[in-house]
């Protein structure tokens, strides 16, 4: 067993920067490499991808990076581990294989996890009686069953310990939980039990503060002006004792800030009750966690405690509902704002006369009210503004009406009130709504897969 291990994160979504996960593994010294490619509606986005090519519905950056980072997985043995493989980890496998082929890296390991896309066992898994019921409405899903785009379980960290006993270099791995990524290695190293819940809320938590990469070393802080270096901003890692103790920490010589406020605030990043985090691997108990400053960029976090898991699997799926379409127009001084109400008043007028239907119609005037839904009032009306920008939003089933309520907006600038000095993105077309429906899955209905893919 080691004397601790260093668990680094490199990527906290789909679309961070992409030198960090290299800069981590090239600028000290780590063990693993854990990335965080997705989010809810991520999953969608990675499934049309898929329908139009079916090589991609994956991170396709991901395989930049592994490839820039060959050297440091043959040479010092670091591990890489991501739910980059999307919904379609094994195009992402054969990627990388052929990468590392061609440059000469044989014996490289591949594992995938997969098993966690079900969207096309939703009527066997509603016919075996799992209703899949909306986690907010309490519908059954077979409502929107036509409309899926998406729908995946979200797997804990055995599959990954079991590729990591297997011996694998790099892990793609379908929808897992972002804190699997990396209570799996500490479960690898470490030896722990996975009924020691405890040791399960350690892990949890820990993968929970680098889930969201720079956010816990110094980026979108709220004391953002105490970070001295932004550009070369460090991303964070992990330093885990078998005890249980972990430091949170980055690479000496980078930009950014590691302090017990910023581990505090990521801490109560999307957590809901702090003192049940569920998981599919433990609850952990937010309300257990010491967090001290032991020096410059080292937080030590302890005490944590955890318990038994729950029976079920989240389920993130999500469905086409409807369409919507955005536009907006700037208005200068004299009489911004009362220019701004009344471009949107003739907006919404026309679009009655023309017969079309809306689910719902948005007026916000940014400047005023854009953070807010606060309602005009004469006083405003009467306030000089130097400008105010009017946003239009509206949302329905017939993506026609809404097409043709975007060709209304650019017209305004010469049949309505004067003074507007800004019309951005051409005439706007409706998109599609992706909606997130949340649900549980027993755990018995669905279990995930470990391939292990060699280079000769």
């Amino acid at each position: 067993m080691k004397d601790f291990i260093r668990i680094a994160s490199g990527q906290g979504f789909w679309g961070d920067l992409p030198n960090a996960p290299v800069k981590q593994a090239k600028k000290g010294p780590i063990d693993y490499l854990v990335m965080d490619y997705l989010a809810e509606v991520t999953m969608s986005i990675m499934q049309k991808q898929k329908m139009r090519n079916p090589e991609w519905g994956y991170a396709r950056d991901f395989v930049n990076v592994v490839e820039q980072v060959l050297p440091e997985i043959k040479n010092d043995g670091i591990k890489v581990i991501s739910n980059a493989g999307g919904v379609n980890p094994n195009a992402c496998k054969d990627e990388i294989l052929k990468i590392a082929k061609e440059k000469g890296y044989h014996g490289l390991k591949v594992a995938v996890v997969d098993g966690d896309n079900i969207l096309d066992r939703i009527d066997e898994l509603v016919s075996a009686g799992h209703e899949l019921k909306n986690m907010d409405d309490g519908r059954p899903i077979a409502e929107v069953k036509e409309d899926l785009l998406s729908a995946n379980v979200y797997f804990g960290c055995q599959p990954i310990v079991e590729a990591l006993n297997k011996g694998a270099d790099v892990i793609i791995t379908g929808r897992v939980t972002d804190t699997g990524l990396t209570l799996a290695p500490m479960i690898h190293e470490f030896g722990w039990d996975a009924e020691d819940f405890d040791k399960m809320a350690v892990g949890t938590i820990a993968g929970h503060i680098i889930e969201c990469g720079a956010q816990v070393s110094g980026g979108n802080f709220t004391d953002w002006e105490k970070v001295e270096d932004f550009v070369d901003i460090g991303f964070p890692i992990i330093e885990a004792y078998p005890n249980g103790d972990f430091y949170v920490t980055k690479h000496e010589g980078t930009g950014g800030l590691v302090s017990e406020m910023t581990v505090k605030e990521q801490l109560l990043y999307e957590i809901g009750n702090p003192a049940e985090y569920i998981t599919p691997d433990v609850i952990a108990d937010f309300t257990s966690i010491h967090v001290e400053e032991t020096g410059p960029n080292r937080v030590k976090v302890s005490g944590i405690k955890g318990h038994p898991d729950t029976p079920t699997y989240k389920v993130s799926a999500s469905y086409n509902d409807g369409f919507k379409l955005s536009s907006t127009l700037v208005y200068s001084w004299p009489d911004a704002l009362k220019k701004a109400v009344k471009g949107a008043e003739i907006l919404e007028k026309r679009a009655e006369a023309l017969g079309l239907n809306f689910e719902e119609f948005h007026k916000e005037y940014v400047g005023y009210n854009g953070n807010d839904e606060k309602p005009v009032t004469e006083e405003a009306l009467n306030t000089d503004y130097d400008e105010i920008q009017m946003r239009i939003s509206v949302s329905g089933q017939n993506k026609n009406d809404l097409n043709r309520f975007g060709m209304e907006i650019a017209p305004l600038i010469l049949t309505g009130p004067s003074g507007v000095t800004g019309f951005a993105g051409g005439r706007p077309k409706a998109s599609e709504v992706v909606a997130y429906w949340p649900a549980l899955l027993d755990k018995k209905a669905v279990k995930p897969r470990v391939s292990l893919f060699e280079i000769d």
